[in-house]
């Protein structure tokens, strides 16, 4: 069994696109991620801990709780994708793949052209860049079972 890290925006249905189609080809993975409720994401913390009167440790408080599943998920996973998508600018998803790679984790980048020169460095560390969901779920097809097919 192969364990898979989806790490990136939560603001589009990309990692259920995977899955499903993961299934679909029978592909022995078991999948981990964030939590992908923006909201419960954010206030985990204040939520968890307390309020905070300033946004700035409100934040830090839920920064550092999602980074015990974050950390977690990827020490355990051996493969991260990392999707960047179209309208937000995702500093997490650029720490998680070099938090990956740091661990020596094999990364998969998803993102457009349109990124490529911001994103040169993080597409450098990667196994491989592709331009969609389905370029990557023929590269797990491929690492499990060999078959181009």
């Amino acid at each position: 069994m192969l364990k898979v890290y989806l790490a990136g925006e939560i603001h589009s249905d990309w990692r259920e696109e995977i899955i499903e189609s993961c299934k679909k080809e029978k592909l022995d993975i078991q999948f981990l991620s964030p939590v992908t409720d923006h909201q419960s994401s954010d206030d985990c913390g204040v939520e968890i801990l307390g309020p905070e009167e300033k946004n700035f440790w409100k934040d830090r408080k839920g920064a550092n709780i999602n980074s015990i599943r974050t950390k977690k998920s990827i020490q355990d996973s051996d493969v991260i994708i990392v999707k960047f998508g179209e309208k937000y600018k995702q500093w997490n998803a650029a720490f998680d793949a070099g938090y990956a790679a740091a661990l020596n984790k094999s990364i998969i980048v998803i993102h457009n052209d349109d990124h490529q020169h911001a994103l040169k460095e993080v597409d450098a560390a990667a196994s491989a860049v592709a331009s969609d969901q389905m370029q990557v779920v023929r590269i797990l097809k491929y690492v499990l079972q060999g078959s181009l097919k």
